[in-house]
């Protein structure tokens, strides 16, 4: 088992879980799944939309009759990735076709690869199915290609990840995801709650709540109602929360912006229809890098947030991703970030230098930062974080809490708190007594150690 450091961009996807058969003859394709894990969703509809008409999926590109890369375009490192990931799909089987945020800029993606079969953009469904019917034409049985009620997924069956909206009404200077992904359209409410009840269902034991700007959630329809289980549920996260809170899984709030209305959600984490767990994109402390980044600056009054949620939930966990070398960032721009991040004590925390992204309007800023300075602040924002987060695991040693198991090998159970997110934040580790357990698994633990990261403790009863 390896211990899980803190994811440091906000750009990688989960590893994909394949789990599928072929029968003889059946046209095959192959799935490379980059960026964040609403891009891993997209692939997820697109492989149930494909599987539902008859074809097979492949986990590896040789046993696949075409292969479809869905991209990132996020940063200009993530799309040297996807360059990189359509050359190998190209190299390996090649009939490629490629989609995702980067297929926003297809003559970026055919100037290198001109060899690809098909470009498409983010989540345009209908002509990633189209491309692939020319590629490889559908050969359906319909006596043997049955659907599975939650769809294909690529992640453990325990948990999944839900995705509630596309696209948001932001403008931060550095990112270009509503020049990719457009504004934000939420999905109704009980379209939501239905995949939501099928994936529980089904087995699924967490619920990952995934959206550009989960805290917007419904602005754009206007917050309207919908029918659900007899009565109506309005399109808003508080209500969409409490609502997926009675389906009795674990419920994980992702990208949730610190608008007002959110302390509304603090009480459903209180009473446990919800994770005690907030993943908030701060990106800085200073007011005015923030305001070269155009997004709100009033970090004194988010300190304030931070302690009112703490005082109604003490046990909430507070995630966020921040980017340092910001260009114009001062050093003592840089230090106000660190002396806010000695003040908010955040649990976990995940930073990237900044990069140009071709289309974002900060390229145009003036007072870039040098590489090197740019390394020396992340180097000194992640010895800070990594103390915050060694002092707070160390903390936690002796208490009892439950834990949901992810992998079981040999060596021991790898498990995750409330606290942690998959593939994101740490684990929790079962040495001994672990062989009656399986992935799904709810169990309850003492912890034992605390590394700067991950915890491991006993089974209670062991």
């Amino acid at each position: 088992m390896s211990q899980n450091p803190p994811n440091l961009r906000p750009d990688l996807a989960p590893k994909p879980v394949f789990d599928t058969d072929r029968r003889a003859g059946q046209p095959t394709i192959g799935m490379v799944s980059l960026g964040c894990p609403k891009a891993l969703v997209d692939s997820e509809r697109i492989l149930t939309r494909l599987r539902a008409e008859g074809y097979a999926i492949s986990p590896d590109y040789k046993g696949a009759d075409a292969v479809i890369v869905n991209t990132c375009g996020f940063l200009d490192s993530a799309k040297a990735e996807s360059l990189e990931a359509i050359g190998e799909a190209l190299r390996e089987n090649g009939k490629v076709l490629v989609t995702g945020c980067l297929g926003a800029e297809p003559e970026y993606i055919t100037g290198a690869h001109p060899k690809v079969l098909a470009v498409t953009g983010p989540h345009q469904y209908e002509a990633v199915l189209d491309a692939v019917h020319r590629a490889v034409p559908p050969s359906p049985d319909p006596f043997i290609d049955l659907m599975p009620a939650t769809g294909v997924k690529l992640t453990p069956r325990h948990y999944s990840y839900l995705k509630i909206s596309e696209g948001c009404n932001h403008a931060c200077k550095f990112c270009i995801i509503p020049d990719m992904r457009g504004k934000l359209a939420s999905r109704p409410a009980h379209a939501v709650l239905r995949e939501a009840e099928k994936l529980v269902d089904a087995g699924v034991r967490e619920l990952l709540v995934i959206s550009q700007d989960t805290s917007a959630y419904g602005v754009d329809r206007k917050h309207d109602l919908s029918p659900w289980k007899g009565g109506e549920v309005r399109a808003h996260i508080t209500d969409l929360a409490r609502e997926l809170g009675n389906l009795g899984a674990w419920v994980r709030l992702h990208y949730v912006y610190p608008y007002p209305h959110v302390r509304q959600l603090v009480p459903l984490m209180a009473e446990g229809l919800v994770l005690p767990y907030l993943d908030i994109p701060f990106q800085h402390a200073h007011p005015e890098t923030l305001r070269r980044m155009a997004r709100p600056a009033a970090a004194a009054k988010t300190l304030d947030e931070i302690a009112a949620w703490r005082r109604d939930c003490p046990e909430i966990v507070l995630r966020s991703t921040f980017i340092v070398g910001y260009p114009g960032e001062t050093e003592e721009e840089f230090q106000t970030l660190l002396d806010w991040m000695d003040e908010a004590q955040l649990d976990r925390v995940g930073c990237f230098q900044y990069e140009n992204v071709a289309g974002a309007r900060s390229n145009a800023l003036p007072d870039h930062v040098a590489p090197e300075v740019k390394q020396e602040r992340w180097d000194r924002f992640m010895e800070k974080a990594q103390a915050i987060s060694e002092a707070k695991l160390a903390a936690k040693v002796g208490q009892v809490m439950q834990v949901i198991v992810d992998e079981v090998d040999e060596e021991g159970a790898t498990c995750r708190t409330k606290a942690d997110a998959p593939e994101i934040d740490g684990n929790l580790f079962i040495d001994e007594g672990f062989e009656g357990l399986a992935p799904g698994d709810l169990v309850t633990v003492t912890v034992e150690e605390a590394g700067e990261y991950d915890l491991w403790g006993r089974l209670n009863g062991i």
